[in-house]
């Protein structure tokens, strides 16, 4: 199994960022998360998601930002990732 498709449960994920459960499940509720299953317990989550809860974390608790603003940053940071990874591979330095 790929870091990619390695899941965490609501509770695991919750206990790796130090949150409270009512705040994921909110952000899941609102479409800023995404999660696989029917709901609650059996929510899982890749690691992949689990680095966008961080930045959102930290970017509502640093910059006292609204969840749907730290969302679209971290969709911009996710993307300027995304594209470094790119440029990288095709032996560009930036």
């Amino acid at each position: 199994m790929s870091d990619e498709e390695a899941c965490l449960t609501l509770e695991q994920l919750c206990s790796v960022c130090a949150l409270e459960r009512d705040w994921l499940v909110l952000r899941v509720r609102e479409g800023l998360i995404q999660a696989t299953g029917a709901g609650g317990a059996e929510w899982r989550f890749t690691t992949a998601t689990l680095a966008r809860v961080r930045r959102m974390r930290d970017l509502e608790r640093t910059y006292d930002a609204a969840p749907e603003l730290a969302a679209l940053a971290a969709d911009m940071l996710e993307e300027i990732d995304r594209l470094r990874a790119r440029l990288r591979r095709a032996g560009i330095s930036y």
